[in-house]
């Protein structure tokens, strides 16, 4: 996908390291609201909102020809669970261990509920993902399933007890409001108390305005892409956009 080059991504810059000689550059690195997004000229998209959330996107001409822990995008959600063998299974271990990139990695053996192991943050994680099956989100309910992307917030909320908490569940939330954007439902769901984004913080005199929008346009004009053209046109990211160039 990127041929001769390795892409090192961080929160404040994007690290490159060249390891042939082909001189094209066969993708793209631009910022859509709070994300770094990378499209490859091959068809591949990533985004990573800069914490702990990342999303793949692949062109359709990758269709049936993929395999892994991501399934093979055959649009067939039942046989996801293909073993490196070719044996569709159940079991998660057996299926995680597989893909298993070298024969010296151990074998995963459990899976520990962390609101088990944590069990002090369970109501807090619960209380705080509620926000998913409310009012707020009542709009997309009917459109994308609450259900699994709360019990995914309560999990990662219930994970994150060494530090980050408040960004797990922001990230977990973010990710079924991203799943209501792409099928057209905009929820406005962040709020001063909960994962709040001081856009208006960067507004620096005689420089770009920043503001926030819940689902921005998939292709801005902003400084930072002034000609307004993107390789691929996305689902309208949240978080910063650049209204006016000063």
């Amino acid at each position: 996908m990127f041929q001769s080059y390795e892409l090192i991504l961080g929160e404040e810059h994007v690290s490159v390291v060249k390891r042939g000689q082909n001189d094209e550059v066969p993708y793209t690195v631009r910022y859509m609201g709070m994300y770094l997004v990378i499209e490859t000229t091959s068809g591949l998209i990533l985004m990573w909102d800069k914490k702990t959330s990342i999303f793949i996107k692949l062109s359709p001409d990758f269709k049936g020809q993929i395999c892994g822990l991501c399934g093979n995008y055959d649009g067939n959600g039942i046989n996801d669970f293909t073993t490196r063998s070719q044996s569709v299974v159940e079991n998660v271990l057996e299926f995680g261990n597989s893909w298993k990139v070298s024969s010296t990695c151990p074998d995963a053996h459990s899976i520990k509920d962390p609101c088990s192991t944590n069990p002090y943050r369970k109501s807090w994680s619960e209380k705080q993902c509620s926000i998913i099956n409310s009012n707020v989100f009542a709009a997309c309910h009917s459109q994308v399933e609450p259900a699994k992307y709360y019990q995914a917030c309560v999990t990662d909320a219930c994970a994150c007890d060494t530090g980050g908490d408040c960004d797990c569940f922001c990230t977990a939330v973010a990710a079924y409001a991203q799943a209501c954007s792409e099928v057209g439902v905009c929820i406005t769901w962040r709020t001063p108390s909960i994962c709040p984004l001081f856009c208006d913080y960067y507004n620096q005199q005689g420089e770009c305005e920043w503001h926030y929008k819940p689902c921005g346009a998939s292709c801005m004009k902003t400084c930072r892409n002034p000609s307004g053209k993107c390789l691929h046109n996305l689902p309208g990211l949240e978080g910063k956009k650049s209204c006016k160039c000063l």
